[in-house]
């Protein structure tokens, strides 16, 4: 799928995994097919009692630190620059968010790897393919 201007639009999910080799081979690889553009979206984690008080009121400051760290990598790969945007803390709230806002034409998620990912936990990939885009999940070995 293509936008309207020709390139397609990727979105990055990911948090820990942002800047792991798993994750920039997948942008490197897809980067060859037809030079997309991609947007790294970190879910704003919300630590401790935070994550049930008021995760909204959270501050993106872990987030924006993932992706200062992660872009640099992630632009290499991506062989263009990667814009980084910081999403709710519900990471199917951010993506809808990001899709709904922003229009992109497919998805990468990045996770941990699955005996460990909450995000696998909550099915995440298959939710946001019911959101009617592909979706690419990247898994590290277990």
């Amino acid at each position: 799928m293509e936008s309207s201007e020709g390139a397609a639009r990727v979105l990055v999910v990911a948090y820990r995994t942002a800047a792991t080799q798993p994750l920039l081979d997948a942008v490197r690889e897809r980067a060859q097919r037809g030079k997309p553009t991609f947007t790294l979206l970190v879910p704003n984690a919300a630590p401790g009692l935070h994550k049930v008080v008021d995760p909204e009121d959270q501050g993106g400051g872990q987030a924006e630190s993932v992706i200062e760290r992660a872009l640099p990598a992630l632009s290499d790969a991506a062989g263009a620059p990667v814009e980084g945007i910081v999403g709710s803390t519900d990471p199917i709230a951010a993506i809808e968010d990001a899709i709904n806002l922003r229009g992109f034409d497919e998805v990468i998620i990045s996770t941990l790897p699955t005996k460990i990912s909450h995000w696998l936990k909550l099915d995440l990939p298959s939710k946001v393919t019911g959101m009617g885009l592909p979706v690419t999940t990247v898994t590290p070995q277990d």
